[in-house]
């Protein structure tokens, strides 16, 4: 009996060095290895522990494969922008007060024909953020060498470096992107597809802001290039710093690029800025007809011509009209 009282108390006293060291190693774990720095703006763009936990990691936080335990299914964080805290109150406060910790937001607006270039300056200065670090990240990200983000209004925590940024905008312009395939079953759209299709939106859009006349334009553009015929439009030069200058007779002569549409055939080789989902959906999908020509009318609509002769006739009457806005 004796015998197995001490065998007992033995085993006791095992476990409990057991419980002891366990308890120590789980406090240890808790409170003694870093998580990362606190006051950080992320966006969880899902809200399973997965995604969670990936997007802890892709912004310098130390994860490890135990911290699945620690942050339970009521603590997910939802969709949606978040400021990181509690990284020195331990793991399981870290973990516990995640979803608690909503983001200030602010809403900021990618004009459509608008550069890169441009669009960053603006988004620099409308967010209070660095420009070349904002430079640094969207060139780590782009595909294109414009065009990438879609135009469009984006909420963006008010205090996320210019990485969570970027991020943010090339999350969302994909997601635009996706949904624009699923909507309209463009699944086969490759990244030579993809890059025609957005300098054909990208040249609709330098040539009007009007929905309804954005398939005519695709048509045209459609129809000169079955053709073989050259573009010749003014728009296609307007790219890169030359993105707002007045295309003149003597800019048509003197460039020499291949965004030059007067000397060379086929498309410009990039898009020329941002575009907008109606543009996108304008060159997937241009009106039917024969027209080669179109010209701004007085109203500032377009008229559409499909013979040389009709689209002078077009050109002369708005020169004229110029004329008499001159005289007035």
């Amino acid at each position: 009996m004796r015998r197995k009282l001490s065998r007992n108390y033995r085993y006791f006293v095992y476990f409990l060095e057991l419980l002891i060291a366990l308890s120590a190693l789980l406090l240890f774990y808790n409170f003694f290895i870093p998580i990362g720095k606190e006051g950080k703006s992320i966006y969880f763009p899902d809200c399973n522990r997965t995604a969670v936990l990936d997007t802890l990691r892709r912004y310098g936080y130390n994860i490890t494969d135990f911290d699945t335990l620690l942050l339970s299914e009521n603590n997910l964080p939802k969709k949606g922008w978040y400021t990181i805290t509690h990284t020195q109150s331990g793991r399981y406060a870290f973990f516990h007060h995640l979803a608690d910790q909503r983001a200030k937001t602010m809403w900021v607006k990618v004009f459509a024909g608008e550069t890169t270039e441009e669009m960053l300056s603006r988004l620099a200065h409308d967010t209070k953020r660095d420009l070349p670090k904002l430079k640094q990240y969207y060139s780590q990200e782009q595909h294109l060498l414009e065009g990438d983000i879609f135009a469009g209004k984006y909420l963006i925590a008010r205090d996320a470096d210019a990485q969570a940024v970027i991020d943010y905008l090339f999350l969302h312009s994909q997601r635009k992107l996706e949904s624009f395939k699923r909507q309209f079953y463009c699944y086969g759209l490759d990244d030579g597809m993809l890059k025609s299709l957005v300098t054909i939106a990208s040249i609709i859009q330098k040539e009007t802001n009007d929905v309804k006349e954005m398939p005519m334009i695709a048509s045209v553009i459609y129809n000169r290039l079955h053709k073989k015929m050259k573009l010749q439009m003014d728009s296609t030069l307007n790219y890169g710093s030359y993105s707002h200058c007045i295309v003149t007779p003597e800019r048509i002569k003197c460039d020499t690029s291949l965004y030059n549409t007067y000397k060379y055939k086929g498309l410009p080789p990039a898009p020329l800025g941002t575009v907008s989902m109606e543009a996108l959906r304008a060159a997937m999908f241009p009106a039917k007809n024969d027209y080669l020509f179109f010209m701004l009318t007085p109203t500032g609509k377009h008229s559409f011509s499909k013979t040389y002769k009709e689209h002078l006739a077009a050109l002369k009457s708005f020169r004229e009209y110029q004329k008499e806005k001159v005289k007035e």
